[in-house]
Order: structure tokens, then sequence, then C-alpha cells
């Protein structure tokens, strides 16, 4: 779908996904990230990789309840927020070539204060490490299919694209979803809580080739209902890798460059609540890894 940025507001939280595509206080992440090559980007940019991770590995289920037979469609909206840490603000970055003599200093990242900082050098040259964008979180929202058919299995699929401002600068895409299957049917109707196994897979993109970020994540998930109200804990294995391409100015001329993460892969967990009234239900769930916790609250509608 496309959607204009009065929409994309809505739906998509704008904090880094505007700092991508479109001018920030007259600069673009884009004009910052020319200033750096090799591990000074990576520092840079660290922050926000994790946060995209973090967000697109959360919302993805809200029960462990999947349906042993019949078919059930749920259509559901999912608003995901990655908070960063006062320790991510910063980073030990490096003068790049050119500069003497070398010298290490304490810079913002991309999510860090907006103030450059400035070294001094022979001849009283000066080095500047830009600034970042001062965010406290980045968020994402999607909607979602979720639809279960066959023998206790369930299929996710969530896609979200579009423009961003009226100039066109840049467009984002968010293409994934993953297929679960209830494992708690195998033992015996008496099992106290409901078990499923699943694995999904995403695509994120921003700003055409800007930037790209894969992920993958497979686990567990167990739940237990009472009344209208149903806990939900999951333990997940996931793994992101991110390629960021631009053009640096570091050495002097231009150079078109690339930076890629690789994040390994990780073990996170999911702690929600969901509340079922019916046709309609809500959830709200705390994901949690070892780089960055995120918050995600949905909302949905179904059989």
């Amino acid at each position: 779908m496309h959607v204009r940025v009065g929409l994309l507001r809505v739906t998509v939280c704008v904090a880094l996904v505007l700092a991508l595509a479109a001018p920030v206080a007259a600069q673009t992440i884009e004009d910052y990230l020319s200033s750096y090559t090799g591990a000074n980007a990576t520092g840079y940019l660290q922050p926000i990789v994790d946060a995209i991770g973090a967000d697109l590995n959360s919302g993805l289920y809200h029960s462990a309840a999947i349906p042993k037979s019949g078919l059930s469609i749920k259509l559901e909206l999912v608003a995901m927020s990655a908070m960063f840490k006062d320790s991510q603000s910063t980073f030990t970055a490096t003068t790049e070539s050119g500069f003497s003599p070398t010298q290490d200093a304490e810079a913002s990242t991309v999510v860090g204060p907006e103030a450059a900082t400035i070294v001094s050098g022979d001849h009283n040259a000066q080095y500047a490490f830009p600034g970042g964008f001062n965010l406290q979180s980045f968020s994402l929202a999607v909607p979602q299919i979720r639809v279960g058919f066959w023998s206790g299995t369930e299929v996710l699929v969530r896609a979200i694209a579009g423009e961003i401002g009226d100039t066109e600068i840049g467009d984002l895409s968010l293409y994934g979803g993953g297929v679960r299957h209830n494992i708690s049917q195998y033992f015996g109707e008496g099992f106290p809580v409901e078990l499923a196994a699943g694995v999904f897979y995403q695509e994120f993109k921003q700003g055409g080739d800007l930037l790209e970020t894969t992920a993958l994540s497979y686990g567990i998930q167990a739940s237990k209902d009472v009344g209208i109200l149903e806990s939900y804990v999951g333990l997940m294995a996931e793994s992101t890798k991110t390629d960021l391409k631009y053009e640096s100015t570091a050495s002097g001329t231009p150079e078109d460059t690339l930076v890629s993460f690789d994040s390994g892969t990780n073990f996170a967990g999911t702690l929600g609540i969901k509340l079922d009234a019916g046709i309609v239900f809500t959830f709200v769930e705390y994901h949690i890894t070892s780089q960055m916790n995120s918050l995600a609250i949905g909302l949905g509608a179904g059989f």
C-alpha cells in the first residue's frame, strides 16, 4: 500500500524514518555519515541497527493457542517501540585519514546529542565529529494478518510500504511473515499450558538502497488463559543483517561506501498479556534482548 506523509505519521512513527530520508534540522543522516567510514560508521549507526532488529522481532505472536482444526483469520495492527539506553548515545570515534595527530574522542551516535564534538590538531586544524538526532526511541507500526488453517498450523504475513515527504526523497517498506505450529496438542488433553513453535523472516528497507535489514527468528512460545485474559511468554533465537550504502567524503573525495552489520544469533525473551473480548482483542508485550528492549502494543479483530 502507498501512503503519503500524513497517514505514514500515524502508521510509522517517524523518529529515524524521517531522519533517513528527509531534512532534520537542515541535515540528514547521509550528511553526517559522509564524514565517516569503517569503525566510525559502525559505531555511529549501531544503536539504530539494534533498534530496527528489536522492533522487527516484536509483536509476532500473542498466544500459543493455535486452533487444532478449522479456519481462523485475524487482522491486526501492531506498534513496536525500542527504547535507547543512555550508553547508546555516544561511542569512541577516531579522526579519519588526513587529520594529524590521530585522536580518539567520545562522540555522538546517530541517536545521541545534536552537538558536534570538536578536536584540535596540528597547525590549528579542527576535526568535527557529527552530532546525532537526540532520539529516545525508534518506533514502527505495521498491519498484519494471521491465518490458522490446518492441524494447528498458523501463517502470519505483515507488510507496509510508503513514500516519505512530498518530494518523495525516500521510501520505506517492511515485508515479512512466518509460520507457527501448535505442539501442545501432542502432550494430551491435560497439558497445563498451550505451546507453539515458529519461525519468522522479515525485510526492512529505507530510502531505496540506503538501508536494508533482514531479520530471522525462531523459537517456542507458551500461553495460559484465565477468562478473557491470557498471559504468554516466548524464547526466541534472533539474528539480523543490515547493509547501509552512502557516499563518504572522509578521504577528501566522494566515494561509494558500504557498511554492513551482522548481529549473529542472540536469544530474546518476551512477556505479554492479551485481553480477548471475543471478536476484538488487544495485547501488550515486552521484548527483551541483550542489545536493547522494545515494547509492542497490538489491536486486532477476527475469528
